[in-house]
């Protein structure tokens, strides 16, 4: 096998840094369920993880954007793809994931994701019907947003999409001297266990208005969608202080706060 300048290799139009710390591949792989399904690897670059996933006998569909890994992966894994345990498909996975499901069948997320597109990704996938768990290597700023609790800094709209479909939590961290090249952030791994998916746009189009302004009072970002005197007067039914933050909500009094405003004004 020839062996690659991994530096010179990785493109930076796709934020490439490849994990090559085996350590780090190897509390991947122990974070997964331990069930039978599919296994879709979103970015496999070299297989690293890949290998690593058919060595615990996953069936594995790994989706590659950049042609040149494309063709190392095919070229490399050839015996699995022979045996039908591994499916490269070559392009913009976001290009094959369509209105709603990536494939058509219940299947697992791993990835080791560009930061550039992280969180679009996930969304993607928290939306997705037959995704049932997201293990994804993040920027460890990402990876706090979407698994933050009520109160702390970190607490985002991300935080509470994550918490209304299931559990969101921070693994461990990944130094950058884990990744050739090096990315300037630390990074982290992200699971998020779902118990069913997104499928209001408009719950997600209210968190953003919340969260609009992180810094003002959470009924000034709401009184956006819904009149300030209007907002006071439901606070208070649900003995809500009007003072309260965006970050300092809790997920019941945000599902409280959207139901009223959803069969109010965006009708049932």
């Amino acid at each position: 096998m020839i062996k690659l300048d991994l530096s010179k290799f990785a493109d930076k139009k796709f934020g490439q840094n490849f994990l090559k710390d085996e350590l780090y591949l190897h509390k991947i792989i122990q974070s997964m369920p331990k069930d039978d399904l599919k296994i879709v690897e979103i970015g496999p670059g070299l297989g690293d993880l890949t290998r690593e996933l058919l060595k615990e006998e996953k069936c594995v569909i790994a989706f590659e954007v950049d042609k040149r890994l494309c063709e190392h992966l095919n070229n490399t894994l050839q015996k699995s793809i022979n045996d039908r345990s591994l499916e490269v498909k070559c392009g913009d996975v976001l290009l094959n994931w369509g209105n709603r499901n990536l494939i058509d069948e219940p299947y697992h997320l791993v990835a080791n994701l560009p930061y550039y597109i992280a969180t679009h990704i996930i969304l993607k996938a928290l939306r997705d019907k037959y995704c049932q768990s997201i293990l994804v290597m993040v920027q460890k700023e990402v990876a706090l947003k979407f698994a933050a609790k009520p109160k702390q800094k970190e607490f985002s709209s991300l935080s509470v999409l994550a918490s209304s479909i299931g559990e969101a939590k921070v693994c461990f961290d990944v130094p950058s001297s884990a990744f050739v090249p090096p990315p300037k952030v630390t990074s982290a791994v992200l699971k998020i266990t779902k118990e069913r998916s997104l499928e209001d746009e408009k719950f997600e189009e209210f968190l953003r208005t919340a969260f609009a302004q992180p810094r003002k009072k959470l009924i000034r970002n709401l009184s956006n969608l819904v009149d300030m005197q209007i907002l006071e007067e439901e606070f208070k039914t649900h003995e809500m202080d009007t003072n309260i933050r965006p970050h300092e909500a809790t997920m019941s009094q945000y599902k409280h706060i959207y139901k009223f405003i959803k069969e109010t004004f965006y009708g049932k």
